[in-house]
């Protein structure tokens, strides 16, 4: 049975949502179309933060609450505020994108409605992303004379230059369909089958070791960035200690036994 709880201090902003091994966090503004303010950009870092040191949590599944997933920064914080407190406004944003990936689980965005500017980087900046048909996608700053800088680190690392700069510099909405084509979520389904997909994809995660899935995001992450020669010798190194763990060794042994591997997470 599910158990719905909030986040310690922002009990207006992020839902908690136990499906064990999933936990469900939902962006909870719907009246503001869940506008990125700093209270639930931080809300959600602290709640990715708490729920990731669960042990009994394997993956996390981030939604939107009302019609919309998220309409990007609200941008009444960001009229008439000095240079520090604009600087602060982005570095909040910047910890809870960097926390996505930083954290061992895998994180799912569950995509039901439109994704804007800090909302389409918080759909690329998660691990995995799966949307409806209705979901809309666009980083339009450009429209309103501030162009979506920070929005294009993550997306231009998830769909390249080109397709990233056609979104950038003419603020134009992508569709689902064109979403999943050019890689920014990994598939698009039904309405009424968005949730049920959401969490397939995350059981099917969570049977594996959790060791490992954390070992295997955390290593990838470092590898994108590097040179070929690099990655390969950074990774070389990271399969050759993996291989000595105790799930590594298990796994291994079942597989050759034809059994079923118990996951120890050691």
């Amino acid at each position: 049975m599910s158990s719905m709880s909030p986040v310690p201090f922002a009990t207006d902003y992020v839902l908690v949502e136990d499906a064990l091994p999933v936990v469900r966090l939902t962006m909870n503004r719907p009246s503001q179309r869940n506008a990125l303010s700093t209270g639930l950009m931080a809300a959600l870092t602290d709640a990715l933060i708490t729920q990731s040191a669960r042990p009994d949590c394997r993956v996390i599944v981030l939604r939107g609450a009302g019609p919309v997933f998220s309409a990007g920064h609200d941008l009444r914080e960001l009229v008439g505020r000095t240079l520090d407190e604009e600087r602060a406004i982005f570095a909040t944003c910047t910890a809870l994108m960097q926390t996505i990936q930083r954290i061992p689980q895998p994180v799912i965005a569950s995509v039901h409605g439109v994704a804007t500017a800090a909302g389409c980087q918080l759909v690329a900046a998660c691990d995995l992303a799966i949307a409806s048909e209705a979901a809309r996608f666009a980083t339009p700053g450009v429209k309103i004379g501030l162009f979506c800088a920070t929005p294009m680190v993550a997306l231009t690392r998830a769909i390249g230059r080109k397709r990233a700069l056609e979104m950038l510099l003419t603020g134009q909405p992508i569709d689902a369909a064109t979403a999943a084509g050019w890689g920014l979520v990994n598939r698009v389904v039904p309405a009424d089958q968005l949730e049920a997909e959401v969490m397939a994809l995350a059981h099917q995660i969570a049977g594996a070791s959790p060791l490992t899935v954390g070992t295997g995001k955390q290593a990838f992450y470092r590898q994108i960035e590097l040179d070929q020669a690099t990655a390969y010798e950074e990774m070389g190194e990271v399969m050759a200690a993996a291989s000595l763990t105790g799930d590594a060794q298990e796994g291994m042994t079942a597989f050759l036994e034809k059994r079923p591997p118990v996951w120890r997470g050691e």
